[in-house]
């Protein structure tokens, strides 16, 4: 199969992609495009998400985005986060490389940059710190960004669902996440792929799918 679709390219031995964009960006829908496209280049993919992933991820999750917990101070929600993602990378992120799998996580360490550090106004600085023994030099070969308008993007997540207590946080709040983002993608842009998100999903989907093989072969090489 990835010899008719994918000529001369062979899937990657422990690759890890993540994907990071705004609440209500699309990311549901082109993860799971992804999944597919790459799965028809012979790659052997594994989903994840973050916070969750692993069962005691999981409950941390609900903790964290539990909208009835609205007194949970700042430095608690950035701390969780971290936690969670420490079991995460240990018991699911790692062996799926070392298995020579690729691990298409939604969010990852990036989300608790802007989310926590520029969102909530920790720093950066104090972010990284929080995240550096989680993480443990785990970082993903790429990182795709859907860009969309912030206040679009949380119109299609609120019409679509219930806003949970991350999403309920305010304008202010959601402005200095999107700022963070960018700071992000400009401060590392050989690891990011910024791909414009308010296009149909299918010409998103084939953008993400081209850039991301491209990205994988430079990996291997």
């Amino acid at each position: 199969m990835i010899d008719i679709l994918c000529p001369g390219m062979q899937p990657p031995k422990g690759a890890f992609l993540s994907m990071e964009g705004m609440d209500g960006c699309g990311k549901t829908t082109q993860l799971n495009l992804l999944t597919r496209g790459l799965e028809q280049c012979g790659y052997e993919v594994v989903h994840s998400r973050e916070p969750g992933g692993c069962p005691i991820s999981e409950k941390i999750r609900e903790l964290v985005l539990d909208k009835n917990n609205i007194e949970m101070c700042m430095e608690t929600e950035a701390l969780l986060y971290a936690a969670s993602r420490a079991q995460h990378v240990r018991q699911v992120i790692r062996p799926t490389m070392a298995a020579g799998k690729l691990l298409l996580c939604d969010r990852f360490v990036d989300s608790s940059v802007a989310y926590q550090g520029a969102g909530r106004e920790l720093g950066t600085a104090l972010i990284s710190a929080i995240n550096a023994p989680a993480v443990d030099g785990t970082m993903p070969d790429a990182t795709v960004f859907l860009s969309i308008d912030r206040k679009e993007a949380l119109r299609r997540r609120c019409a679509a669902t219930d806003p949970d207590r991350i999403e309920l946080a305010g304008d202010d709040f959601h402005s200095r996440v999107e700022a963070g983002y960018h700071q992000l993608i400009d401060s590392d842009p050989r690891r990011w792929i910024v791909v414009d998100a308010s296009r149909t999903p299918e010409e998103i989907a084939d953008e993400v799918l081209t850039r991301v093989l491209d990205r994988l072969e430079e990996v291997e090489a």
